[in-house]
């Protein structure tokens, strides 16, 4: 069983339990759609475990109140806290500089001394703008560093984490950040079978210096069920790894992205293997270290900007890019970026464009934490403010297209008739305890509105139709046949 922080977990099951058999879920109860009251009895959690505001664009009057001034654990629904602050401190076309210095002079091509690559924190330098980089370092002659290539990564300070998140640390999403991340410290593992050969191939991306996997497994027989197990893969060994096992036939071909094992060489590892791939040639090795105070400026490459990196962050619900960029704005005051210094400018932020809002809990931005809460009532503030704001068409299209696109998409799964699909933008959250939701939806009506859910509770997973039954109701504004008690009377006084 894992525990929160605050103990959480233990207290949620208590309440349930409690407010189960008392009157008090009751009137609790008459804040809710029908619909969602149902699908939450079907899942055994209580409405004490979850909260709700609906509100119309532009309007200070909810549709739907239910609970919205607790603050509660809203997992990576607290990325739009950190895109939002993202957007408004630094602007839709910002980028992140990365440079290429040389602490030596270059004749004929060939560096004599050491060349440094300079990270600037950019959430998004994968391989193939790595690979472009050095391209663009060939473009320019150089062929040849005698020296090492030094990687500097001191943009930001980070206190390692002392205790695992979960029980899973070579799942992506619990890479680290890094001043100098690359490709997200991460491979995939593409298996594809081959009926002529009776094997499956695995294909490894990207390189790594030194690195060693089988180009091949056993093709196994039966059906596609949970296949990463029974590949019964060894990652004790960074940079060998094995598989004891087999893969189905009937899977076809699937990807498996896997974090290195030993991320703190992952870096050096991919830029060796890249420098070498392009004909370059080294004389020392990669190595991490500082950026020497006579070096020169080789070149700079801009990362993408930030409109598109939120949208990554967003969509795709990306821990570690939300990360670098909740770093970023405190690096970008001049001094190495912390977590402390990044939580304390989002809240100056926050108390200057949400005056009277109870203000959120801030850790590491993501909501990749057990600590973090925000309350529905505040997270709608910041809908309300984003939709009439200079950024409103960048923050929307950064958020998943229901049934769609992104994380989103798995509504069509749970119900491919929803009316939802393709009328709302919408950040989901889900850790173990939590399940949320929020973002804009589009009523039938012609109303658009700011939606936050959030549920807290053991059984927040299973409650996820409850969620889907309030989006539901949201865009069916026009038929007001499963409406709440509550807002029902309203409609008629």
């Amino acid at each position: 069983m894992l525990f929160d922080r605050s103990g959480l977990r233990p207290f949620l099951t208590v309440w349930a339990s409690l407010c189960m058999a008392a009157m008090g879920c009751t009137s609790l109860a008459a804040d809710l759609p029908p619909s969602a009251l149902q699908a939450l009895r079907q899942a055994n959690v209580p409405p004490s475990a979850i909260s709700v505001q609906v509100t119309p664009l532009g309007s200070a009057t909810p549709r739907l109140a239910h609970r919205a001034q607790v603050s509660s654990n809203p997992a990576s629904v607290m990325k739009l806290i950190t895109t939002y602050a993202g957007l408004s401190l630094l602007g839709p076309d910002f980028t992140w500089r990365n440079r290429v210095y040389a602490d030596g002079p270059i004749k004929d091509g060939v560096l004599q001394g050491n060349l440094i690559v300079r990270g600037s924190g950019d959430p998004k330098l994968v391989i193939e703008r790595l690979q472009d980089l050095m391209a663009q370092l060939s473009a320019l002659g150089l062929r040849d560093v005698r020296g090492d290539i030094v990687l500097d990564r001191s943009v930001f300070e980070i206190t390692p984490r002392t205790e695992a998140f979960d029980d899973e640390p070579l799942r992506p999403y619990n890479v680290s950040p890094d001043g100098l991340l690359l490709n997200f410290k991460a491979l995939i593992y593409t298996f594809t079978p081959d009926a002529a050969t009776g094997q499956v191939n695995v294909r490894v991306e990207p390189p790594l210096a030194g690195f060693d996997a089988p180009r091949s497994v056993p093709m196994g027989n039966g059906p596609c069920q949970d296949w990463r197990s029974q590949l019964r893969a060894d990652f004790s060994q960074a940079q060998q790894v094995r598989f004891a096992g087999s893969y189905p036939a009937s899977c076809g071909e699937r990807p498996w992205p896997v974090a290195y094992a030993s991320p703190e060489v992952y870096g050096s590892k991919l830029i060796q293997a890249v420098w070498l791939a392009s004909g370059k040639q080294l004389g020392g090795q990669v190595r991490y270290g500082s950026l020497p105070a006579k070096a020169r400026l080789l070149l700079e490459a801009p990362s993408l900007p930030l409109a598109e990196v939120i949208a990554d962050i967003n969509k795709f619900s990306n821990n570690v890019m939300a990360q670098q960029l909740f770093l970023t704005l405190s690096s970008e005051l001049g001094a190495p970026g912390r977590f402390e210094a990044s939580r304390l400018r989002v809240l100056q932020w926050w108390h200057t464009q949400f005056p009277g809002q109870i203000e959120p809990v801030l850790d590491n931005g993501s909501g990749l934490s057990r600590s973090e809460r925000s309350s529905a009532q505040a997270l709608t503030a910041l809908l309300q403010a984003a939709s009439s704001g200079p950024h409103a068409a960048a923050f929307q299209n950064s958020l998943s297209l229901a049934g769609v696109d992104g994380t989103s998409a798995r509504l069509r799964e749970r119900n491919p008739n929803s009316p939802v699909i393709g009328q709302a933008w919408l950040k989901t959250g889900s850790l173990r305890d939590v399940a949320s939701v929020a973002g804009y939806v589009q009523g039938q009506s012609g109303q658009r509105y700011a939606v936050v859910a959030i549920i807290n509770h053991p059984n927040a997973s299973q409650a996820r139709p409850a969620l889907d039954q309030l989006l539901e109701w949201t865009v069916r504004d026009a038929n007001n046949t499963d409406m709440p008690r509550t807002v029902a009377k309203r409609q008629r006084q």
